[in-house]
């Protein structure tokens, strides 16, 4: 370790005296440490990693961060690039925010502990089986948790909900043009990453299929998603986290408490299907091939119902501000709470700088230091008002 702040030291072309007073340290503690006699505490190493633009984790390692593998996939594209072609670089940079947040993370020893995660069914062979039986375990354990009904959870709540009771951080951010969404998952972390976007039921779906690739064990290497085609794709992987999402958001249990068991043989009305639409959150054409699946539509009633808006039924179910508010969330950015908990409470405790924080957050260090610790104005008030009292009204 004490040879690779040696060689920051190099990198950075100051003295031994200069470079103890940039890390705030005595020249005689770093002389210390730098002869074994001292130990470089963990704000030490940050302030050494933040100097030399590198991390805590090779200082003490000397290993390299995490970088993903990225699953080849039948259904994307974008996978088949070239790694360091635009898109793809602009995704590994962006999955580098989140692995050097779990790298400090763990130096710190302020790593989660990651909860159990329900598993694939050793004894059904077929993919298809497997993912409607994995669906009804995720929302049984869900259940067990007191979410009750992940139809009734707007994608936010969801998002939430998964973080907290699976340990899988979800992200809404900006990816590369064409992507939906990405998972990847190892022995510390979980992620998902999802596109903003104004289609929020496109959205949604991502948010399950890529919950499925998770509990499935498909996301060792980092999986991309470009625009999903269930029902067109032959990776079995891939059907098997289509028919996850479709049993998740979809529930069989729930759909016939809604229609009842007699519209089996008369069909859906146009009206039902409108409200069905809004109640479980999903686009017109994901609800009318589930409710073909499930005997509920004929197949002519599923091609004619696919060609419905999700927008419309929102209309003409009189929830057009509904509609509106679902896609101004689907726009909006977001970051899991966990990392940056942890981040911030490990720079409070001196444990960090505030630089793996700001990196996370995508800021400059110095303008998340002024958010976090702003000057306070000082007010002054006129003497001849000061014998009035206080200010009533300070704009």
């Amino acid at each position: 370790m004490t040879d690779r702040v040696r060689k920051v030291m190099s990198a950075v072309s100051l003295q031994q005296a200069a470079f103890a007073e940039r890390v705030g340290l005595t020249p005689d503690k770093l002389s210390k440490s730098l002869s074994g006699r001292r130990r470089f505490t963990s704000l030490d190493l940050a302030r050494i990693a933040e100097l030399g633009r590198t991390t805590v984790d090779w200082l003490l390692t000397g290993r390299e961060p995490q970088r993903p593998a990225f699953a080849a996939r039948a259904s994307s594209t974008f996978a088949d690039s070239e790694p360091d072609s635009e898109p793809g670089l602009a995704l590994k940079e962006l999955v580098h925010r989140f692995t050097t947040a779990y790298d400090v993370l763990d130096l710190m020893g302020r790593s989660r502990a990651l909860p159990d995660l329900p598993r694939p069914r050793a004894d059904l062979e077929q993919y298809v089986d497997q993912g409607e039986a994995l669906a009804l375990d995720a929302l049984t354990a869900l259940s067990a948790r007191e979410v009750t009904s992940v139809a009734a959870c707007e994608t936010s709540d969801l998002a939430l909900a998964l973080e907290e009771h699976f340990g899988i951080d979800v992200a809404q951010t900006d990816l590369p043009q064409g992507l939906d969404g990405a998972a990847w998952q190892t022995d510390h972390f979980r992620l998902v990453l999802l596109a903003r976007t104004g289609v929020w039921t496109r959205q949604r779906f991502t948010l399950a299929h890529e919950l499925g690739h998770i509990l499935a064990r498909d996301a060792q290497e980092m999986r991309t998603e470009t625009h999903l085609a269930p029902g067109r794709q032959k990776d079995h992987t891939e059907v098997r986290a289509n028919v996850f999402a479709a049993n998740f958001l979809m529930p069989r249990a729930e759909i016939h408490a809604e229609v009842g068991p007699e519209s089996a043989g008369s069909g859906v009305s146009d009206d039902a299907f409108r409200a069905l639409v809004v109640r479980f959150k999903v686009s017109p054409s994901a609800l009318a091939a589930r409710l073909h699946q499930l005997g509920l539509v004929t197949p002519h009633d599923r091609n004619r119902l696919r060609g419905v808006t999700t927008e419309m039924c929102h209309l003409l179910a009189q929830r057009a501000d509904l509609h509106e508010k679902r896609v101004a969330a689907a726009q909006a950015r977001r970051l899991p709470l966990t990392p940056a908990r942890g981040l911030y409470e490990g720079y409070l405790a001196g444990d960090t700088t505030l630089r793996p924080l700001a990196a996370y957050f995508g800021m400059d260090p110095n303008a998340l230091h002024d958010a976090l610790d702003p000057d306070q104005p000082t007010a002054t008030v006129p003497a001849a008002d000061a014998e009035k009292g206080d200010l009533i009204f300070q704009p």
